[in-house]
């Protein structure tokens, strides 16, 4: 097959996913991934071609977003023209599926549509009035619509009039990269990865270490950037706990730290799978995080992690130092945790699925 997939280079989950989707289908079919920029995860040894979006510098456009809807749709002509493309694969809806839809247009021939969910471009960018109608046409016309959680497949047939199925195919991890390392047996490391947005409640992970720390010796570290970190790096300062706190900013080798972690915590407002739980759980690291969307379905309460209330700073702090506190139920729970990765979540139980959708589109056609 000759595929190509389209994504958002950034440190987010959709285009983490995405580029790993690449490596991993080049092994086998002719790939193509399509983006502004390299993304976080692209690798310098790579069986793949990537096509970068070119964007017009002109002050009228300037700040325009459907500058790079246009772009992105002529790109996508050219490499479906010039590689004779089955499938062109978009992670996010708004613009990616978009794009790809009036791309098959112009190109008036059989190239197939799968578009792939994966949380804010339905619940929040796509819902809103600015986009829904056009995200809800995207949506209808893809041949294949998959979500990354049966959570999220349920809030988009409930935030959009769409009359056809939806497939649920969860996120992945590699285990071999994401595993347990050596841990600092003088200390524990608590750890957070995210861009930082409000939704993911940075200061309610720096209100619960303060707790923490008070009973035990532990450091935190958070990974990744965005808007709220001025904020978290004031209210370290003004708790006293800037000084067991590194900022590390964004990271390609997430799975250094979290290899060496002992606790995980995602405390989001809301989220759709939870790719970072899911990294962290491979890494034999218990997380407690929110109860809330797409986590119910990656963590089993009491079992590989807990889940507490969002907002609840106290109960946070209280379930993480008991795991912290007690190193044979952090052991069970890490162990736990491994285990249903390998179970589950592995390139090897989800890839087949994405290229059975492929085969199945394609041959149906």
């Amino acid at each position: 097959m000759k595929i190509g997939i389209v994504c958002f280079p950034t440190y987010g989950g959709s285009g983490i996913i995405a580029t790993e989707l690449a490596h991993l289908l080049s092994k086998k079919h002719e790939l193509h991934l399509v983006s502004y920029d390299k993304p976080v995860r692209f690798e310098k040894k790579t069986d793949f071609f990537f096509h970068k979006v070119e964007l017009l510098s002109y002050p009228l456009f300037k700040r325009v977003p459907c500058c790079y809807s246009l772009a992105l749709i002529s790109k996508l002509v050219e490499v479906t023209r010039d590689y004779a493309l089955d499938i062109v694969h978009s992670h996010y809806a708004v613009p990616n599926a978009v794009s790809a839809y009036l791309a098959k247009k112009i190109c008036k021939d059989s190239l197939k549509l799968v578009t792939t969910l994966h949380g804010t471009d339905s619940y929040l960018v796509g819902s809103h009035p600015s986009y829904k109608e056009v995200t809800q046409f995207s949506m209808q016309q893809s041949d294949e619509l998959t979500t990354v959680s049966e959570y999220l497949k349920k809030l988009t047939l409930t935030k959009f009039d769409i009359q056809r199925e939806i497939t649920v195919i969860p996120n992945f991890v590699n285990p071999k990269r994401f595993k347990k390392l050596g841990k600092d047996r003088t200390q524990k490391i608590i750890c957070h990865s995210s861009n930082f947005r409000p939704i993911k409640r940075i200061p309610d992970i720096i209100k619960a270490f303060k707790i923490i720390s008070e009973e035990i010796k532990c450091s935190l570290f958070l990974i990744g950037n965005g808007p709220e970190r001025p904020r978290a790096e004031k209210l370290a300062k003004n708790l006293k706990v800037h000084d067991r706190t590194q900022f590390l900013g964004n990271m390609k080798n997430v799975h250094d730290i979290l290899g060496k972690s002992d606790l995980f915590l995602l405390p989001s407002e809301d989220e759709s799978f939870g790719l970072a739980a899911l990294e962290a759980m491979s890494c034999q690291v218990p997380v407690v995080a929110s109860d809330t969307g797409g986590l119910r379905e990656l963590i089993s309460h009491g079992e590989d992690g807990y889940l507490v209330e969002v907002g609840d700073t106290e109960e946070l702090a209280e379930h993480s130092l008991r795991i912290l506190s007690d190193p044979n139920l952090q052991e069970d729970f890490g162990r736990n945790a491994r285990r249903k990765v390998l179970e589950k979540y592995t390139p090897e139980k989800i890839v087949p699925q994405y290229e059975d959708i492929y085969n199945k589109i394609l041959n149906n056609q």
